[in-house]
């Protein structure tokens, strides 16, 4: 298991590799990488985006989540990377891979793990676009997603 936290951008194929290297024992890995869009939510041209966390509750936050993911989908291993501080469009910022015994379970721990980023781990967004910046609130469309998971 890894849960890192950078500022500076990630090579997705690089990350992957380290993950899988040397590795007979599995059949699969999934990998989700997220990108920073050009639009903001507002549909304003975005310069850039702000990722803030608070450092120790962060990272502590995604090791919990990760670890439901591993226990819940019989992860061999996994990798959450996430970005903070000034990201520009176009940027990767987030990274999640998954490593399994077959695809099945690999790709809905992805799933998993992506859905509960989005509403639990403690990151704060802040948008800036030529009119200025802006705080991005939280969408109830995230808080669906991660219900599936929870739902009886």
């Amino acid at each position: 298991m890894v849960v890192r936290l950078q500022e500076e951008p990630f090579d997705l194929g690089d990350e992957a590799a380290r993950l899988t290297l040397g590795r007979a024992d599995v059949g699969a890995v999934v990998t989700f990488s997220g990108l920073c869009r050009d639009r903001a939510d507002s549909g304003a041209r975005l310069v850039a985006l702000t990722l803030e966390h608070y450092p120790g509750m962060t990272e502590e936050e995604l090791g919990r989540i990760e670890q439901e993911a591993r226990q819940r989908f019989g992860l061999a291993d996994s990798l959450v990377l996430h970005r903070y501080g000034r990201i520009l469009p176009g940027e990767p910022i987030v990274l999640v891979a998954t490593v399994a015994s077959h695809r099945r379970a690999a790709f809905e721990a992805a799933e998993f793990l992506m859905d509960y980023l989005k509403t639990s781990a403690p990151f704060w967004k802040r948008e800036e676009t030529a009119e200025g910046a802006a705080w991005v609130a939280a969408k109830g469309s995230d808080d669906d997603a991660a219900a599936r998971w929870t739902a009886g």
